[in-house]
């Protein structure tokens, strides 16, 4: 396996992104629409935040109620933003990281997701299922 190839060759390119202004339910509608785990935040084009599915999870009803009675979550949704729910202090690699540094990372770090930055610009997306994926298709 080539593991000094860069985090370019197997990161999401086509980042969704959510705005800080944004509301959790816009959030978790792009979660579940893109069937995705991880959604960067940004202010002014900056990232700020990463909020996880998980991080949604942790403040919604969404497993104990109707799934088709959604006016619990939109309450409870109503009552957070999401600077208040997202991870701040976000790690970020550069798009020249490698493969092998960022799955390093990854194993070192209680997340499952790091955003691919350059000179302040978001360029990609890199997660544990990419790397599992890579992974799996050398073996």
């Amino acid at each position: 396996m080539k593991h000094q190839l860069p985090i370019t060759k197997i990161m999401t390119k086509d980042v969704i992104t959510l705005d800080c202004n944004d509301n959790l339910e816009t959030a978790e509608i792009l979660f579940k629409r893109n069937n995705i785990r991880h959604i960067p935040v940004v202010k002014n084009k900056s990232i700020i935040g990463m909020l996880s599915y998980t991080d949604l999870l942790r403040i919604s009803f969404a497993d104990a109620t109707d799934e088709y009675d959604d006016d619990v979550e939109t309450v409870v949704y109503n009552m957070f933003t999401i600077e208040q729910v997202m991870a701040k202090n976000v790690i970020s690699v550069p798009s020249s990281a490698t493969i092998k540094e960022v799955a390093k990372l990854l194993g070192k770090k209680e997340f499952h997701a790091l955003p691919v930055i350059d000179q302040d610009k978001l360029m990609g997306i890199v997660t544990t299922t990419d790397l599992i994926n890579y992974l799996v298709e050398k073996l």
